[in-house]
């Protein structure tokens, strides 16, 4: 039986993820509870699967990216406008996304988080959520809604037909 390494390029890929989605739950979350920080890890992973399956998502959540791998199509939901506020200059928190504070407990936290997600060993509690909204804030698109989960002041909402 052969087994073969990863290629240097999919490693790079995979650690560029991790820490991209790091830096995002940090700057968004890394002050709320685990579960919190869990839940916005997999709605990210839950958009990146979506973005590999369907055009539709890829437009809406990847900013018309056509990744081909998972950890590609992470980043390229991360990095696709109005899906992380944190990503914008002029956020408030956008200093924790661009510079994270190194020796932070909460930044290794999500960095553990990240991880977990990447390797698939998060447990997804959010079942399947593609929306999210911080509690304070109650968007529109979220009126009548449901959502499938509350965690640390986020709310997470699925989205049917994608």
């Amino acid at each position: 039986m052969s087994t073969t390494a990863p290629s240097p390029t999919r490693l790079a890929a995979q650690a560029a993820a991790e820490e991209l989605l790091a830096r995002i739950l940090y700057a968004e979350a890394g002050q709320r509870p685990v579960r919190a920080i869990e839940a916005l890890a997999c709605l990210a992973l839950n958009r990146a699967h979506a973005a590999l399956a369907t055009a539709e998502a890829r437009t809406r959540f990847a900013g018309d990216a056509a990744p081909e791998t998972l950890p590609r199509a992470v980043i390229a939901v991360l990095r696709a406008p109005f899906q992380f506020p944190v990503r914008h200059p002029q956020h408030e928190r956008h200093a924790l996304f661009a510079a994270p504070i190194e020796g932070d407990a909460a930044l290794a936290v999500c960095r553990r988080i990240a991880g977990r997600a990447l390797r698939g060993a998060l447990p997804d509690a959010t079942r399947g959520a593609l929306l999210w909204h911080d509690l304070l804030r109650q968007p529109g698109w979220s009126l009548g809604r449901m959502p499938t989960l509350e965690a640390g002041g986020l709310a997470f909402y699925r989205l049917e037909g994608l």
